[in-house]
């Protein structure tokens, strides 16, 4: 990762922190084109890390580099201090359950029903009886806002936020601690969006997870990412807090964050309440108020 100077004022604390995934001179091709030209990547324990760059330049590619799904030319990855390379089969295995991964679209099997797929972790890395098995996926199903009923639907039955929700509790299905995310909130409209980054943000607080988020989506980079690190030419080019990417003067940070669309997000963030028009409170205000006041969250749920 080049040193840039929104990195060096935190030096000192980050390196007092744990990275629970820990990528040095990361080199990744198919053919002769390569997408990582020896790539650093940071990510700390109990953090939401959002992951940014341009179409085609290999945020999912990187995401399944670490996971083991891509092979990779050069470079060492760590996950939990350990090196996948160094590690059996027995050994990649126990590590593997120690993550969950919410693909792009969901990827859920079309063949099977929501509690088949929220069951399928489970039926391959732990010896369970049926019953057992049947109780959690309900458990995963009320964790992520779904209703009991959507349990033995298909994916074709459900919305798209449906489709999100059900690979969310696949994903926690071995209770991880280290949560993958591609794309979370694409597809959905703004106010499913929204209602995602809430869960996303509650339940990173509530279960302790770390969180590694590719996404293209601004308002969730400034709702619940602790930093972003953004890629571009093979590599990762800053990261910081939104506050430090914003003040960055990469001509790429530059367009992405201080674009039309950035700057009318920034413009909106920064208006002050009283400037909300007719006295309106913003979509999600009054629940999260209640929030802060102590009393339980649940989140929204959703029928079809």
């Amino acid at each position: 990762m080049t040193d840039l100077s929104i990195v060096a004022p935190a030096q000192g604390a980050k390196q007092a922190r744990e990275a629970v995934v820990r990528v040095r001179d990361l080199v990744v091709g198919f053919g002769k084109h390569i997408v990582m030209k020896g790539l650093d990547l940071d990510i700390y324990r109990g953090e939401v890390l959002g992951f940014v760059g341009g179409s085609g330049q290999g945020k999912s590619v990187l995401t399944r580099a670490i996971l083991g799904l891509v092979e990779k030319r050069a470079g060492r990855i760590e996950v939990f201090g350990e090196d996948r390379d160094r590690l059996s089969a027995a050994e990649r295995r126990r590590l593997e359950r120690r993550w969950g991964v919410l693909f792009q679209n969901g990827a859920l099997f079309s063949s099977l029903t929501v509690r088949q797929n929220i069951q399928m972790p489970m039926r391959e890395s732990r010896k369970v009886s049926p019953r057992l098995m049947d109780e959690l996926a309900m458990l995963k199903l009320d964790l992520v806002g779904l209703p009991a009923s959507a349990a033995d639907k298909f994916p074709s039955e459900l919305s798209g936020g449906m489709v999100k929700r059900a690979a969310l509790a696949r994903a926690l299905a071995l209770d991880p601690e280290l949560l993958f995310l591609d794309e979370p909130t694409s597809g959905l409209d703004p106010i499913g969006a929204a209602d995602f980054d809430e869960l996303i943000s509650t339940l990173q607080r509530t279960l302790g997870l770390t969180v590694f988020m590719v996404t293209h989506d601004l308002d969730s980079l400034y709702s619940i990412c602790d930093r972003v690190a953004a890629l571009a030419e093979g590599r990762v080019i800053a990261a910081g807090t939104m506050e430090e990417m914003l003040a960055c003067d990469h001509p790429w940070l530059r367009a992405y964050f201080h674009g039309v669309r950035g700057s009318r997000l920034t413009g909106a963030l920064r208006r002050p309440k009283d400037e909300t028009p007719c006295g309106e409170t913003t979509p999600g205000e009054t629940e999260r108020d209640e929030t802060e006041k102590g009393e339980t969250w649940k989140p929204a749920p959703i029928t079809r």
